[in-house]
């Protein structure tokens, strides 16, 4: 099986290229070649990892080279890929997840004239996201990273005629590049300091190098991983993505694309464990988005921004737990996990919900459709159990490690973040509350031409199986601390130590999580909601609608700085270095056309020169003579 793992991103490469190439009349029939691509790279990922069950513990990583990639000098990077046990979990979410949502995509894109295009570019994704977590060197890394950025970027500009459709997709693009220069970096200086970009040659040779360089290796990593899983600074591109097609949200904002920051410093575990800043500042980043994204999620009337905004928050506890080292990382993965399977089916039932309200996203103008959409409801209403982290759904194992392990860095530290990590759940709990009251009780508050209907099939199957997900998919994996085993080979070993006992901590959690319930419960289901968002708010409601003016944070201290620097860059090229350029040529130009008269062509002339020359020569040496 070492000499297979390519199958596993050629399948949906393949289907995307016949996709693209095929055009128009692969109309009738693109959507199924899509799904089969999906389904066929998850089929085959299950008969790895059922291979890789079946060895020895220190024989389950497979490696495979498929061509010498960059002989450069010293540089001597191979195509290879890597399948282990961190790899192996992302290739099941990816392509199980990934599968599911393009069974969805079948009826929600059916009224689509260009759906084999969109089916196109779900199966470059998939390629180049496995592409990503099975490159066994930072180069074949980056070459998924870019391609997930490119693929998302088609596919949050999908409907690009749409001019809102069309500035998300260039925002995501644009504040992501800011992030991939970090990875650029980063590898510039793996190269300068170990040689190479392979994991084994820079992680066998972290020992070595100073803490200086590997901090400074960690906060590029760091910076790449901000922009691709959306945390602060660079998360301002996540609410607007919501401008793409909704099983987009699904499957590259809640399962994949932005929990590749996760991976990445995960799989770089050795280079943060022995550059406690960098760790430091992996938390610190974790700790803010966690309340950042929570906070703007509770001010979020579009259904869909408000799940964004939860993606924020969530992933925010993942990188967190990452920041925590070994004794957070396979926490981080749980979580990850999980989240793939709630959040994803959080986006359906949002997509289903839209289906049914003829695409209205504004929750103030839903209410009461538990009972027209019962599938929608239920499902949705086990997504929401699991994200607020309500035993024994999926979400309050893998958060509630995380807490827990927040609490186990003791002193201050624990107490700052275990607090954050508690606060964060209750405010969650508000939020989703929220959403759930908002859209599916109360009285009814959409238009009158607007009648809501349960989604097809081929929409609800999807959100049935991520709804079970959502409910055994924690409970299994903590179960004898099964998956942290199953990392262990990857991330390490490490047991916290609570100072409290652990019942302490989950019973002050699940208490916060109730009051977070209780205060939703009281604003919106005892009142009347109004079909438009007061404008009587308090100075934090307002901040958190301008999603905490991370925008304008951007525009003040980047972009207009930006500008001002590139226009005196501009005027130091044009009147610094072109005006010497310039100014020299002018001399030489203005110095010929002098010197040109002196040669007029007439014999006289140079007779005249030369005897005046002889003549004060003779009259130079006479005076020298009598001196």
């Amino acid at each position: 099986m070492d000499s297979s793992i390519w199958i596993l991103p050629a399948l949906p490469l393949a289907g995307a290229v016949v996709l693209l190439l095929a055009g128009r009349r692969s109309d009738a029939w693109g959507h199924l070649l899509g799904v089969l691509m999906a389904l066929a790279s998850f089929a085959f990922g299950l008969v790895l990892f059922f291979d890789m069950l079946g060895r020895a513990t220190d024989e389950r990583s497979m490696t495979e080279t498929l061509f010498t990639w960059v002989p450069v000098g010293a540089l001597q990077v191979d195509f290879g890929l890597q399948l282990d046990q961190l790899s192996m979990c992302f290739v099941l979410l990816i392509t199980g997840v990934g599968t599911l949502i393009h069974i969805y995509s079948i009826s929600y894109m059916a009224d689509d004239p260009d759906r084999r295009r969109f089916f196109a570019y779900l199966n470059l994704f998939l390629a180049a996201m496995l592409l990503l977590v099975l490159a066994d060197n930072y180069l074949g890394l980056y070459l998924g990273w870019e391609g997930v950025g490119l693929a998302s970027y088609l596919l949050i500009g999908f409907w690009h005629e749409r001019p809102s459709a069309a500035a998300a997709a260039k925002k995501a693009f644009i504040v992501n590049r800011v992030g991939d220069m970090g990875l650029a970096i980063a590898m510039m200086i793996m190269f300068a300091t170990f040689g190479s970009v392979g994991f084994g040659d820079v992680f066998g040779g972290a020992g070595e190098a100073g803490e200086g360089t590997l901090t400074a290796l960690g906060l590029m990593l760091l910076l790449a991983a901000c922009g691709k899983s959306a945390q602060v600074p660079l998360q301002s591109w996540l609410g607007d993505a919501m401008e793409g097609p909704t099983p987009v949200s699904a499957l590259i904002h809640a399962a994949t694309m932005v929990t590749a920051g996760v991976y990445l410093i995960t799989r770089s575990g050795p280079i943060f464990n022995l550059a406690p800043n960098a760790q430091l500042g992996v938390v610190i980043v974790g700790a803010v988005t966690l309340l950042f994204g929570a906070i703007i999620g509770c001010a979020k009337d579009d259904i869909k921004k408000a799940l964004a905004a939860s993606t924020m928050s969530q992933i925010g506890y993942m990188v967190l737990a990452a920041g925590l080292g070994p004794a957070g990382y396979a926490f981080a993965i749980l979580h990850l996990i999980t989240h793939g399977f709630f959040k994803a089916g959080l986006f359906l039932g949002a997509g289903s919900v839209m289906h049914g309200m003829d695409d209205e996203t504004d929750m103030r103008r839903f209410g009461g459709l538990r009972t027209l959409m019962p599938v929608t409801f239920v499902t949705f209403g086990l997504g929401y159990l699991a994200i607020i982290g309500v035993p024994p759904f999926s979400g309050f194992f893998s958060k509630d490690k995380i807490i827990e392990t927040a609490w186990a860095a003791g002193g201050v530290k624990g107490i700052i973040l275990g607090s954050v990590a508690v606060l964060g759940a209750g405010i969650t709990a508000f939020y989703m509350t929220r959403v759930m009251l908002l859209t599916f009780f109360g009285e009814k508050r959409w238009k009158p031409d607007t009648h809501p209907h349960e989604s097809p099939a081929t929409m609800t199957m999807p959100m049935v199986v991520l709804a079970l997900g959502s409910v055994f998919a924690g409970g299994l994996l903590v179960l004898g601390g099964s998956l942290q085993h199953w990392l262990e080979p990857v991330v390490g070993e490490h047991h916290g130590h609570l100072s409290v006992p652990i019942w302490v901590i989950t019973a002050g959690t699940l208490a916060v999580v109730l009051i977070g319930v209780g205060i939703a419960y009281r604003q919106y289901a005892g009142r009347s909601v109004p079909t438009s968002a007061p404008d009587d708010v308090s100075a934090l409601t307002e901040a958190a609608r301008a999603d905490l003016y991370g925008d304008a944070f951007n525009e003040a201290t980047f972009m207009r700085p930006g500008q001002k620097l590139t226009t005196a860059l501009g005027l130091a090229d044009t009147k610094g270095v072109d005006g010497v350029v310039s100014g020299v040529a002018a001399a030489v130009s203005g110095l010929s056309t002098r010197v040109r008269r002196l040669q007029t062509g007439m014999v006289r002339s140079y007779a005249l020169s030369m005897f005046a020359g002889a003549a004060l020569l003779v009259a130079m040496m006479m005076v020298v003579r009598v001196w």
